[in-house]
Parts: C-alpha cells; structure tokens; sequence
C-alpha cells in the first residue's frame, strides 16, 4: 500500500516538525565490549563468539577499558560532561539476533550527558543539543532468506549470525531539535555527516555506512504550527546513508501531515527505510522505557573514570570543528559559498585528503563538486561512497597537471577507476588516453580545421584571434579530445598570422 502525501510546502504550512537523531557508532577496539572475541568485519558466521557474548549460563563480562576511553573522548568532543560514576544496566526485550535476550545498555547514568554539536547549513550556524552518549553492545545480525524484500515477511527461512553481538557501541542522542522547520531534513543530514568526520578525527571508528559501523535512527513528529509543542513521534531505525537521512525526514513529515490531515493519530512505531523506493513502511510498536524492565546488571562493577583519567582524554582531542572549518577556508583561499556547498555536499573531508594528496585546492573542489557529485547523484550513493578514493582523484589531477591528460580525458580515467581497471596511470596507458603534443600531428589536424573552415581562417588573420576557438574545437574533435589546446592555438595564430 502506498502513503498518502502531503506537499513539502503544505507540511510547513501548517505543522512544526521537531526532530531527534539517535546515531549509533561501533567502535574500533579489537575485542568485543564484555569478552575477548575479535571484532574484524566480515568473518565467516558465528565463529567470533564464546560463551560472554552468546550468554551462555554461568559467562561473566568484563568491561573493555579501550571502550570506555573511547567513549569519554567522544563526550569531550561533543562538548559532553563525564560521569564520575555511572553503571550498566539490562535492556530486556526479545529479538532472535539478541543471544541474552537482554542487552546491555546504559539507562539513566550514561558515560557522558549535556553536550551539543554546531553544524552549518546554509551559511548559517545551528547548534544540536546532545542528550546523552551512552556505552552498550550491539546485537547479532538476521538475514531473511527468500523473498523480494530481504525482510522477513514473505522469506522462507532465516539465519542469525551472532559475530557482531556485544561489538561496543556508543549511541548518541539528540534532544528535540525544535524550530528547524524547512531545514530539518538539511540539518539532520548535515548533524550526521558532522558527526561522522568527528568519529573519524577521533580515531574510535571507520564510520563506514555501508558496513553499519554508523547507524542512523530519525525520530520525527509534528505539532501544529506555532504551538512549541511536541507531537507524537515515530522512529525510522538504521538509515545508512546521509542522503537517506535527509530524505527520511522529508518523507515522514510529509506523511505525518497527511496522517494528521485526515484525522486519524499518528501511532507511536518503529518504522523501517527503503532506500530503493525511498519510502518508510511500519515495523513494530515502540516501546516506552519502562516496557524494557531496566535494572542495574549485577554481573558488572561501576564505572568511575578518575578526572586525571579524563583530563588527559581531553588533550587527545581533535581539532574542533568550526575552528577547523575557518582555518581550512583560509589555507585553501575558498569563499564562504565555495566553503558552504563544500559542506554541504559532505565532501569537505574528501576535498581535504586529496590536497593533502598532493592537489591543488580548487582543483580537489572542483572534482568533487562536480564531476563526483553528479556521479554519485546519478548512482543514488553518499558522494563518500561512490568508490573512487581521494588518493585517487588526486593521481588524476596530477596527471591533467603534468598535461598527460586533459579535464575532458580526465572524465574517462574516472570511469576506468569505477570501472576496477587499475591505477589512473594504468588507464590512461590501457585506453590510449594521452594527451597529443607532437607538432606533426597537430599541424596536419590544424591545416585541415583551416582548410575546412576559410570564413573563420578570415577572422583571425584580420586580428579577431577570439574566432581561434572554433578552430581549435574543431582540432579537438579530430584529435578525439586528446590534443594539447594551449599548443593547438599556437599553431593556428602561427600559421594565420
């Protein structure tokens, strides 16, 4: 059944959205968060597991204490304060992909509480006020087989793979970003996209959304306009890229609205994202707090990080990130508007490692701004997951830099580098891509663009040497784009001078 829809305008015209983000990230540590089993991705089924993390009777956990650091510095960065004492608590509900049919979880003492994160959207600041940043472990993974979907209705049997249960997590929540209105499908892409880069500075996790490393859940709701108030919520779980993040938000506010415009109530559930139709369909009810039955877990002791502990977490922070974003502006020499859409294309870690790389500033701009983006556009991807490295765009710059190629040819290296075909160099090699220098062959293409074309050979050898360019258009078509146009109208100013 498909969704009834209101028009964007229309929500706006009538409801205040309020939003809230709950982000999780696993961490990077090499062992799970209660035992001693390996957290490499991509292991064969269920052989990264023991007794702890498949909850078997009488295993006991022990905290990982890499996890716990980890855990502080992403408070620190969030602007967080950091409990000087908080526990662990059991989340009881049951999920087959859960072996202790609870999970271990913080409750109401995280890690790290009170924070906020300033993110740009449109040239200006909006500040997201963090709630809290708890500890937790993460589930195992179902996969339904059979089916169109990948889900379980309509598969025909399903498989548990118990690795990624008790990988360590910290989930970061947001309060109600209130006020947002129109931009609130900007402004959460542009919070997780932030908050991205910030893991990845931080060095607790790849962030990798297309291995799950970083999941996104979006909580929407309306109110009637004017009114500050807070509308019933649903919760769209693991949304996996920042493009599906901006366009959740879109498409629960605008199916609230119709919801609401009907008369009917909006019921409180889970909701689950499909990024091929870019629609939301229900899932479960949502639970309340008390509907999972927390209580401290009795197999764990405390945990109360000392504040030199903390403090020296503190001086292993990343730059922070407005301070950053001015001093990156001011090295590469970028406008405001250059910076803004570099930001708001999510490429601004991107364009920064590839000058780092070697390229210049406007020219790594320039390729991911346009020629990756509109990729990605066309591919439906995060322009972060398009598959063509930074390292890599840098090596093509190099090579229009060294005049081997040229902006045009460039566009067929980066198709041989979607393609797997091997380093830009090798492709260039392979497809016969090398720009023509040599004066013989120029010459004899440019004396048949002269030939063919008189009115114009006119024009120049009267002083109008602006008509040059049609000659050198027309070399260029013979030369199937891989004649040198500097050397190209040389010859023809020297040869109708």
């Amino acid at each position: 059944m498909t969704d009834t829809l209101v028009a964007f305008d229309d929500v706006l015209a009538s409801y205040d959205p309020a939003l809230g983000l709950e982000v999780h990230v696993e961490l990077n540590s090499h062992t799970k968060m209660f035992c001693g089993c390996p957290t490499e991705f991509g292991a064969e089924p269920n052989t990264q597991v023991c007794p702890v993390c498949l909850g078997l009777p009488g295993a006991m956990p022990v905290v990982n204490r890499k996890a716990v650091e980890s855990a502080i510095r992403i408070g620190l960065a969030l602007n967080c304060e950091i409990a000087e004492w908080c526990r662990f608590a059991r989340k009881n509900y049951f999920y087959p992909d859960m072996p202790k049919n609870f999970q271990t979880s913080q409750y109401d003492e995280p890690i790290a509480f009170e924070g906020f994160m300033d993110v740009m959207v449109e040239g200006e600041i909006h500040r997201v006020e963090i709630e809290r940043a708890h500890m937790e472990e993460d589930t195992g993974k179902s996969l339904h087989v059979g089916g169109a979907t990948g889900r379980i209705h309509g598969a025909d049997y399903s498989l548990v793979d118990y690795n990624r249960a008790g990988i360590p997590l910290i989930e970061i929540v947001t309060k109600p970003i209130m006020g947002s209105r129109e931009k609130a499908p900007l402004i959460a892409k542009a919070y997780v996209a932030q908050l991205r880069e910030l893991i990845v500075a931080l060095g607790v996790s790849d962030a990798r959304m297309d291995q799950g490393s970083i999941r996104a859940d979006v909580n929407l709701s309306l109110a009637p306009a004017g009114t500050g108030t807070l509308g019933t919520r649903t919760e769209t779980k693991n949304v996996n890229s920042l493009r599906s993040v901006e366009r959740a938000v879109r498409y629960e506010m605008q199916r609230h609205a119709a919801v609401l415009d009907s008369g009917q109530p909006i019921f409180q559930e889970t909701r689950h994202w499909h990024e091929d139709t870019g629609v939301t369909t229900a899932g479960r009810a949502k639970s309340d707090a008390d509907d999972y039955r927390y209580f401290p877990e009795p197999d764990l002791v405390p945990v109360a990080p000392s504040r030199e502990w903390v403090d020296e977490l503190r001086g292993t922070l990343p730059e922070n990130p407005r301070e950053k974003l001015e001093r990156l502006q001011a090295e590469w020499g970028f406008s405001d508007l250059e910076m803004r859409d570099t930001v708001g294309a999510g490429a601004l870690g991107l364009v920064e490692e590839t000058i780092a790389a070697g390229a210049a500033p406007q020219a790594a701009r320039k390729w991911w701004l346009s020629e990756m983006a509109r990729r990605a556009n066309d591919s439906g991807v995060d322009i972060a997951e398009l598959g063509v490295s930074p390292a890599q765009v840098a090596a093509v710059q190099a090579l229009v830099d060294a005049k081997t190629i040229n902006d045009k040819l460039a566009r067929q290296v980066f198709d041989g580098l979607l393609a797997g075909e091997g380093t830009p160099e090798e492709i260039v090699a392979a497809r016969g891509l090398a720009v023509v220098s040599d004066d013989g062959a120029l010459g004899a293409a440019v004396d048949n663009a002269i030939a063919a074309n008189p009115d114009v050979a006119d024009k120049i050898r009267d002083g109008k040497h602006a008509a040059a360019g049609a000659l050198i258009g027309v070399v260029m078509k013979e030369m199937r784009g891989q004649a040198d146009a500097g050397r190209v109208r040389e010859l023809i100013l020297e040869k109708l001078s």
